[in-house]
């Protein structure tokens, strides 16, 4: 809601012009002599005792009255606008690889030291801020696919949601691809939308073996769901976080992850590249954090559609006030004109 003031008939403003040629005027002409002397000696003395300005200020009252009320013809008001944004018509679902190999360090630097889903989560984050027209859905899976978020327009609640999203919060010791495409593409699958799109992000590859990927994507691909996939990190060995008991991270004292050792990773690119055929999407690989964020900024300006705005303004009326004032500065003048101020005959 944003609020303007402005006057409705701007023209009639011109017409305050006209009162510095009155005030002009009316020291060219000189007062109206409210006593008649024979002398102007005797008019020069009673001066030098009072110096009375009446007629003046009398003037003066009405000059203000009369822009008062050139004010109040104007029309002055206040507008109250809002607009409303209507949704692009792109449905976005992101869904994010949360196993137990997405604690990879191999995307830290020496100065960042983050886990592989750390750097995704703020990559996503962008990428949510970039598209505030679009309603945008979470899918995190590792051995089973786990809905984080539905679609929705409250990005804010989605990147609180986003930001919880931690390793561990489900059973981390495998990859369903197919399932957390399946889930994905039903959430989808009956909105009215212009483009449906999953952004489907992981660092392996399908190991559950409940619903294959090819199928799912194949299914995704009848509901006009498009899917842009993306292999992240690096393959072979890469250095692993040490964990506590319970699969929590182990930090030292300066709050840096302790590195434990190295583990072997290895992507399905070519399984990953089959299902972004099949929906008409895209494959991409990232292996450092830079490449990650280069990717998501082009699915970002693959995936543009014009935004309608629809604005609406409320006004409420002010020229009661300025035409108070200027009939309370009239009636000042002619209360003062009659009694304090009133000229002799």
């Amino acid at each position: 809601m944003t609020e303007s003031f402005e006057f409705r008939d701007q023209w009639v403003l011109w017409f305050l012009l006209a009162l510095p040629l009155l005030l002009f005027i009316k020291g060219r002409t000189g007062r109206s002599a409210s006593l008649l002397f024979s002398s102007t000696a005797i008019a020069r003395d009673v001066a030098k005792q009072a110096k009375s300005r009446a007629g003046g200020f009398l003037f003066f009252l009405r000059l203000l009255a009369l822009a008062a009320l050139i004010v109040a013809l104007a029309r002055p008001q206040i507008g109250k606008g809002h607009s409303e944004v209507e949704a692009s018509g792109i449905d976005i679902v992101l869904a994010v690889d949360v196993s137990g190999s997405m604690a990879a360090l191999d995307f830290a630097t020496q100065r960042d030291v983050a886990t592989r889903l750390d750097i995704v989560k703020r990559v996503i984050t962008d990428f949510v801020e970039k598209r505030p027209n679009d309603r945008i859905g979470l899918v995190a899976f590792a051995k089973e696919p786990f809905l984080v978020s539905p679609l929705t327009l409250n990005h804010d609640w989605l990147r609180k949601n986003l930001d919880r999203l931690e390793l561990g919060i489900i059973d981390g010791g495998g990859t369903a691809i197919g399932p957390a495409i399946g889930m994905s593409a039903n959430r989808l699958r009956d909105l009215p939308a212009k483009s449906r799109v999953v952004v489907l992000l992981t660092d392996g590859e399908d190991t559950v073996g409940q619903l294959p990927p090819i199928a799912a994507a194949e299914a995704a691909e009848t509901f006009d769901v498009k899917i842009y996939t993306i292999a992240a990190g690096k393959t072979g060995r890469v250095p692993m976080p040490a964990t506590d008991r319970n699969g929590q991270l182990l930090r030292d004292r300066d709050g840096n992850l302790v590195l434990s050792g190295y583990q072997n990773s290895y992507v399905d690119e070519e399984t990953l590249t089959k299902i972004a055929d099949i929906t008409g999407g895209k494959f991409y690989r990232a292996t450092n954090q830079e490449q990650l964020a280069a990717i998501y900024d082009d699915i970002d300006e693959l995936e543009k559609t014009e935004v309608k705005l629809r604005h609406f303004a409320e006004y409420e009326e002010l020229f009661f006030w300025p035409a108070l004032i200027g009939l309370g500065l009239i009636s000042l003048e002619q209360l003062l004109g009659n009694t304090r101020f009133k000229r002799l005959p």
